[in-house]
């Protein structure tokens, strides 16, 4: 491949593929995202709908929605970097055993990926041949790739993963806490329930794009998760106000 050519222009490839550098990051963003949208509608809006069946008290309500809110987020955050701080440790552990292996034992890896090439259907000549270019060409990226699957320059990022969690638990908790507060009394429940479920349905119909599979079995299943969270905590809620335990 000349300097000037890219992936994409090698015979045989496709644009619409995943191809391209930077696939582990921006799956990573993504994956964090959609996971902190769908947690903070349905964790916010099961504690704004808990207290709005023992209360009609703005304040009770908003309260506990902003708690609800800014605890979620930093909550998601901070288990999204502890995640993937240890997995970027242990991608970063093996690309140094990878280093030092190259260096102590050159032949022995020479040989370990032609190995690799020969038990995936290449003869013997042709997967020492296909090594031994390789490792010309860049012998640590070569077995990283054939080894371990991994690609040096896109080492996820702890800090990007915990950085869209929580903007994205933010940007969907927000949802149901503004619906159950501009919501007059005898609406402000059912209305909710109704915001809720339908930005859950795109959550769940945004994840199965991501990841290519069913969109409706997504939505579906989101929908009904969702809808049980709420009408759970609703009748916590209810039960706690109309026997005057709160």
């Amino acid at each position: 491949m000349s300097s000037k050519e890219t992936a994409d222009d090698l015979p045989g490839s496709h644009t619409a593929e995943p191809h391209r550098e930077g696939v582990a990051q921006k799956l990573n963003w993504l994956r964090a995202g959609v996971l902190g949208a769908n947690d903070g509608i349905v964790s916010v809006a099961a504690i704004v709908v808990g207290v709005a069946g023992a209360t009609a008290s703005f304040a009770a309500i908003l309260t506990a929605g902003l708690a609800a809110l800014v605890g979620g987020a930093v909550s998601m955050a901070l288990g999204e970097y502890v995640s993937v701080s240890s997995q970027r440790d242990s991608e970063h552990a093996m690309i140094e055993k990878e280093i030092r292996e190259l260096a102590e034992m050159p032949e022995q890896e020479l040989e370990e990926l032609a190995g690799i090439y020969q038990a995936k259907g290449l003869t013997r000549q042709t997967a020492k041949q296909v090594a031994i270019e390789l490792t010309e060409h860049d012998a640590l990226g070569a077995h990283l790739a054939a080894e371990l699957n991994i690609d040096r320059t896109d080492v996820v990022s702890p800090w990007h993963a915990a950085f869209a969690s929580a903007v994205a638990f933010l940007t969907g908790g927000i949802l149901p806490l503004i619906a159950i507060l501009v919501i007059q009394n005898g609406w402000r429940v059912p209305l909710t329930f109704v915001v809720v479920l339908v930005a859950l349905a795109g959550t769940g119909a945004l994840a199965a794009y991501i990841g290519g599979s069913s969109r409706p079995r997504a939505m579906i299943r989101v929908v009904i998760g969702g809808a049980l969270a709420l009408g759970a905590t609703y009748a916590i809620g209810t039960l706690l106000g109309t026997s005057g335990v709160v």
